[in-house]
């Protein structure tokens, strides 16, 4: 156990550890299988499986929406920040469901926020973001988000 008059571990003051999130607290889902390879080692399944899972989760809805096409498109998104918590394990064979909303919409960028639930858990196995800046395809450059883009993506804030 940790000195209660000490300062937590990273930072100082307060605590400000982020917690699992509910399910109320994200506007779409997708369902996700695990496979075996899925799992490491260790008996769950292995963290950079949680980033796929990510950008399955927002790029599926995308294209199912009509507003990507990630291989003619003009406009393309890139990740330039990610960051993943986990709050408990996930391992093969479980559902698993993930939910999505979107924290900010910028001129060109977006911040996604996902949702890791295990079958009909009601907290999140885990949580986490990435944020996509649209560029034009061929000159990689920031563009505006195009209009169905953008009107999409405001449904999920």
């Amino acid at each position: 156990m940790s000195n209660p008059t000490s300062p937590p571990i990273g930072g100082h003051g307060a605590s400000t550890r982020p917690q699992p999130q509910p399910r109320s607290a994200y506007r779409v889902f997708r369902t996700i299988g695990t496979r075996w390879a899925d799992n490491d080692v260790y008996g769950h399944v292995n963290n950079v499986v949680y980033y796929s899972w990510f950008d399955t989760a927002v790029n599926a809805h995308l294209i199912e929406q009509g507003v990507l096409d990630i291989h003619a498109g003009e406009v393309i998104g890139l990740v330039i920040e990610t960051q993943c918590q986990y709050f408990a394990p996930l391992a093969f064979p479980q559902t698993v469901q993930a939910g999505l909303r979107v924290a900010h919409l910028g001129r060109s960028s977006v911040r996604y926020e996902v949702g890791l639930f295990a079958d009909d858990s009601e907290l999140s196995a885990a949580s986490g973001h990435f944020i996509h800046v649209y560029v034009d395809r061929k000159t990689r450059r920031p563009v505006p988000l195009p209009a169905p883009l953008k009107h999409t993506l405001e449904t999920l804030l």
